[in-house]
């Protein structure tokens, strides 16, 4: 499918470019091409537009500047590493906590923004298309949804951001200010509560998995909802997906895995604990040249995370493709899993077998030889179709899965009570660990374990409270760090105004 790609600089930008044209150029119409004032006339042409919304769901785990590496790198759980200090200013800079807003990846602004721009068009247009009204209305819950996804992650980490229902044009494009994170919280839950409304249970895997459902609409939702400390609400929702028996399927289908370790088996797409991921593909021949633009389909960390360098010279040590050393593992999270049963899926000892002389490998920036495992790729994941093969891997990964919602509803009850410690109880036995009793201390602890180079435990620190106490050696400052600068782009000529801590 050709995917539409209009984003909203692009089209404001041919818009104030016409204005100068001459009458006899402007009148052409652009052969094999739609035009935003007759697009979508019909179903084809709205499924299309839908298929753009979705590109912003690549963020998470597409191109350099994607969610959970640069997430990760911000954690106590692991540092940036790469090939050295310069190896990518954002993800260093909020590695070490030294982010302005000259060295802030505008990315982390502007994709999330071209993501609502196409949300909010296709609403805009939806009403006057010639289509099956049920369909039409599962589309609008889509891009609803899709949209509360992009200002989640922008009002987590910007916090004071723009609220934009509806599309810009040339002529107030610049008057946009800011709105209150409430506001946007607001906006999150309503379109949230709306789309749950309409959306499919279930979905058919083979044609439409990935696509958002009730159970992923909920399941943001509770999440939503437990940032707002807002407890009963979040547990209401998060009920919903995990079921009335921990451990059992959930009325959606959703089930822990027997294994942990299967998560992240590759061809293990859309198994049962997947409720909101990020899809990718080996057959979208990815390049340099549109590497992190959104029409890329690979998985980016997976070539991220791999080691430097690396060349096997023994058994135990396994086949691997050579990577670029991001988001290694922090000496503190390494003794905080070594005796753990997830220990073997996550943490990569290279470490240990470089010592034993099983494996060679070029130590990067803040190396301490322990690599993220679960998005490491093997030998024989590396693509052969074409395209630039490391740009390539077709690893899906989790925006939200079920033992995260597992621990996420255990915490909106308040970490106590019979159905928090069935919900902590069945996280633990999944990997064979005994049942401990429950508290918000011994949940916190299974969220870092079981969740650990997800992208999660940053924003966890910052909603506890605890960032300053766990970063402050990192140069984590104090109402200042637990949001991003706002890029220097988006504020010049705007009414935009920078967040505290960084203003100039």
């Amino acid at each position: 499918m050709k995917k539409i790609r209009n984003t909203f600089f692009f089209i404001v930008t041919a818009m104030l470019s016409l204005v100068s044209c001459q009458k006899d150029f402007v009148d052409i119409q652009p052969e094999g091409q739609f035009l935003t004032a007759n697009y979508y006339k019909d179903q084809s042409q709205a499924y299309s537009a839908l298929v753009g919304v979705y590109d912003i769901m690549r963020k998470n785990s597409g191109g350099f500047e994607n969610m959970i590496t640069m997430m990760n790198a911000g954690s106590d759980d692991q540092y940036a590493g790469g090939g050295g200090a310069t190896d990518g200013a954002g993800i260093q800079g909020f590695s070490n906590y030294s982010l302005t807003q000259f060295t802030m990846p505008a990315s982390f602004w502007n994709d999330h923004y071209q993501g609502i721009f196409k949300a909010n068009m296709l609403l805009y247009k939806l009403p006057t298309t010639t289509m099956d009204a049920t369909l039409k209305a599962r589309y609008e819950a889509e891009a609803k949804a899709v949209r509360a996804m992009c200002y989640f992650n922008l009002v987590r980490m910007f916090k004071n951001v723009p609220l934009l229902l509806e599309p810009l044009t040339a002529t107030n494009m610049y008057e946009v200010v800011q709105a209150t994170p409430e506001s946007v919280y607001a906006q999150i839950e309503k379109d949230l509560t709306e789309a749950i409304a309409v959306l499919p249970p279930t979905v058919k895997l083979d044609t439409e998995g990935g696509r958002f459902t009730k159970g992923a609409a909920q399941a943001l939702l509770g999440k939503v909802y437990l940032y707002e400390k807002k407890g009963p609400l979040a547990a209401a929702q998060l009920a919903e997906v995990n079921g009335t028996t921990p451990g059992g399927t959930s009325q959606y289908g959703y089930k822990l895995l027997p294994n942990f370790s299967d998560l992240w088996v590759v061809a293990n797409k859309l198994n049962s604990e997947a409720i909101l991921i990020t899809a990718h593909t080996n057959l979208g021949l990815g390049g340099w040249g549109n590497w992190g633009s959104g029409s890329d389909e690979g998985n980016s960390i997976c070539v991220m995370v791999g080691p430097r360098g690396y060349t096997k010279v023994a058994e135990p040590a396994p086949a691997l493709p050579s990577g670029w050393s991001f988001n290694v593992f922090t000496q503190n999270f390494y003794d905080a899993i070594k005796a753990d049963p997830r220990f073997s899926a996550t943490v990569f000892d290279l470490k240990a077998l470089s010592t034993a002389g099983k494996a060679t490998y070029i130590e990067g920036y803040m190396n301490t030889g322990y690599f993220f495992k679960k998005y490491m790729p093997a030998q024989e994941d590396v693509t052969t179709l074409g395209g630039d093969a490391v740009l390539n891997y077709k690893q899906d990964s989790y925006i939200i899965r079920l033992a995260d919602t597992y621990l996420m509803e255990a915490e909106a009850l308040g970490g106590t009570g019979t159905r928090a410690q069935a919900l902590l109880d069945a996280v633990r036995a999944r990997v064979g660990l005994t049942s401990v009793p429950v508290s918000l201390a011994a949940i916190k602890t299974e969220r870092r374990l079981e969740l650990a180079g997800e992208g999660h435990r940053f924003f966890d620190l910052v909603r506890w409270g605890e960032a300053a106490s766990k970063l402050g050696s990192r140069g984590f400052t104090v109402n200042k760090n637990e949001v991003f600068p706002i890029p220097n782009a988006e504020l010049l000529g705007t009414k935009l105004v920078q967040n505290q801590g960084y203003i100039q």
